[in-house]
């Protein structure tokens, strides 16, 4: 057999699952894969990525790659289900496999009917597809790796604020403030992060709706409120509405909370944190910043459930608190008192070496190997229709 791998991702912007198609397509070069993988032709972050090896194909919507299908039967693999009438097409001529990099609780779940293997990026979201009545998962969780490189800019040691604002130009609000704010936005003076004195939290991430955190700081924001020595840094963007609802949520504590935007150079970032504050858990699959975190020496602070408990260890790479929606942020005030102590000692993460090395390319490589061994037995066996 053939061992000819073709990849779906027409996101057209840059997040954790174009990370982990990343990783995902190393691994399978490393496992002797030959990778075609469809992008979206506005994306150009995949040229600036270092894909060395894979081909990339670039089509303006799903409907174009029906010109570009192979005519033998082959591995198809995608990371959105939401393919459209494509997805009928390869189920019935070509294996069908996919990634579910998102849980699938209150998400409809039809989208995966089609597919003759699913993978999971966590237990979390494996549980979410039995749920849902889907039976074509791969037992195993994809976990990810911790992949600290970004697309090929330079990677400074400053860490300068940028833009927190991810724009939708589908939109004629976004359209409008995408010429106007980038010309504000440059007219400001640089700014240079510098840590400042007291208990430095972190959220690196994209500010969208499934880490939920204005829900969170709304509850949070007046618990943190009574330790003024709590300061909050977010690295990350999010669409205008996103990063609106957030600011709101932030209100009580705006003068502990400073505003990175979008930055490349992780590992700058991780190091300046005393700790990773993560968003609420239900609606996250996986968390690739945690990981990231962890492999830096940053320990974390996360709700105590799914999928956090597969990634963090109690103590170790960081700790647990209730979800604030239980309890109005009672364990997080309780954590944030012990946290402040001059003689509290944080842990350490990369001492956990057992845990993070189930984080490792080489262990995740290993997993892809029995995954693909798994697909290409549907391969031979699958008859088409």
């Amino acid at each position: 057999m053939n061992k000819v791998c073709y990849q779906i991702n027409l996101q057209q912007g840059f997040g954790g699952g174009e990370i982990y198609t990343r990783f995902f397509s190393h691994a399978l070069q490393q496992l002797g894969w030959q990778v075609t993988l469809f992008v979206h032709r506005n994306a150009g972050f995949w040229r600036k990525l270092d894909m060395p090896g894979v081909s990339l194909v670039p089509v303006g919507s799903y409907e174009e790659i029906h010109g570009h299908l192979p005519t033998e039967r082959s591995l198809f693999i995608t990371h959105s289900p939401t393919i459209g009438r494509l997805a009928r097409t390869l189920a019935s001529k070509h294996v069908l496999a996919g990634f579910a990099h998102m849980p699938l609780y209150n998400r409809n779940p039809e989208p995966f009917r089609p597919y003759h293997l699913i993978f999971a990026v966590s237990g979390h979201v494996i549980d979410s597809l039995r749920a849902a009545g889907i039976d074509s998962y791969y037992a195993e969780p994809l976990y990810g790796v911790a992949d600290l490189t970004r697309p090929a800019m330079e990677q400074a040691t400053a860490i300068r604020a940028a833009s927190v604002y991810e724009w939708d130009t589908r939109k004629v609000r976004d359209r409008l403030l995408s010429h106007l704010y980038p010309a504000w936005f440059a007219l400001k003076p640089a700014e240079y992060f510098k840590k400042r004195k007291g208990l430095t939290l972190g959220i690196v991430s994209r500010l969208t709706p499934i880490k939920q955190f204005p829900l969170m700081f709304d509850i949070l924001a007046p618990v943190i409120r009574q330790f003024p020595d709590v300061k909050l840094e977010i690295f990350g963007s999010g669409g205008y509405a996103s990063v609106r609802d957030l600011r709101n949520g932030l209100k009580p504590i705006a003068n502990q909370v400073r505003w990175w935007g979008h930055q490349n150079n992780m590992n700058a970032i991780y190091p300046q944190l005393d700790f990773l504050l993560t968003g609420l858990p239900e609606k996250e699959a996986l968390g690739l910043n945690v990981i990231e975190a962890q492999a830096c020496g940053t320990p974390v602070l996360a709700v105590n459930a799914p999928p956090f408990t597969e990634t963090v260890v109690e103590g170790e790479t960081g700790y647990f608190f209730t979800d604030p929606r239980q309890d109005d942020g009672r364990d997080l005030a309780r954590l944030l008192g012990k946290l402040r102590s001059a003689d509290e000692i944080f842990p350490d993460p990369r001492r956990a070496t057992s845990h993070l090395e189930r984080f490792s390319l080489a262990q995740f490589s290993q997993r892809v190997e029995r995954a693909m061994n798994a697909a290409s037995r549907l391969l031979e066996v699958t008859p088409c229709s």
